[in-house]
């Protein structure tokens, strides 16, 4: 499998039956960059400026501006880390959470440890970067929707059901939220009719976090390893 971790794949049904699965490398930074491009797009409105320019028409969106904003960062590992360290650079003030997040954790990437529902309540740009799992499952649902700020943007590049969708889309709609960056959705490819597409506030990609040709490179020439390893008897980057 591409990637060191995969929901798709039972692995304790695999390690019963004696299956090896091996995973890839990758760059976190693609993430990350993908992140930063739904932040300023929605942020900018760059898709709908973008479309109006096609259109004939020259109508300038008003935007929000970045520096001296709040960054809440949900998830401080390696790709949070790289978003907060932007933020920093953009001028933004970083806040953090996860279960496990110190004080001093958050010291090290040079941001501020805050609880969940501060950190909700506080930022203007909220990005999620945490690992799906039964305590992340619907972690961010209606009421912890309700505590974020009025005009506020959600970006979700992590795993869709961290976020309760439904209750996402019926912040949008009512104004809740000024916006959404959305990479991932709750059932892939996104379907026809679903109500995200109907909406003017969101910018929605096809789950393309990690479709870069640096990372594709590493994934085939990784997947070739995995193969001739396990073929001579010593397999390598053993998932689960």
């Amino acid at each position: 499998t591409t990637g060191m971790r995969n929901g798709a794949i039972d692995l304790a049904a695999a390690t019963r039956r004696g299956i090896v699965v091996s995973g890839t490398r990758g760059s976190s930074g693609s993430t990350c960059e993908l992140t930063w491009g739904l932040i300023l797009a929605a942020a900018r409105h760059i898709p709908a400026a973008d479309a109006r320019l096609r259109q004939g028409r020259w109508t300038v969106p008003m935007g929000m501006g970045l520096e001296g904003r709040t960054l809440g960062v949900v998830g401080l590992g390696r790709i949070g880390a790289q978003v907060a360290k932007v933020g920093a650079a953009f001028g933004m003030k970083v806040m953090a959470w996860s279960r496990s997040l110190t004080h001093d954790k958050a010291a090290a990437v040079g941001v501020q440890r805050a609880e969940l529902d501060t950190l909700l309540s506080s930022a203007d740009v909220v990005s999620i970067h945490l690992v799906l799992a039964a305590e992340t499952r619907g972690l961010i649902g209606r009421t912890r929707l309700e505590t974020m700020k009025p005009g506020s943007i959600l970006v979700n590049t992590a795993r869709a059901a961290i976020v309760d969708e439904a209750a996402l889309v019926d912040a949008l709609n009512q104004g809740q939220i000024a916006a959404a960056g959305l990479d991932v959705f709750w059932v892939e490819p996104l379907p026809e009719g679903h109500a995200l597409k109907s909406l003017d506030n969101v910018v929605l990609t096809p789950h393309l976090g990690y479709v870069t040709t640096e990372t594709w490179r590493q994934f085939f020439a990784d997947v070739v390893e995995d193969i001739r390893a396990f073929r001579a008897g010593n397999p390598v980057r053993l998932v689960g």
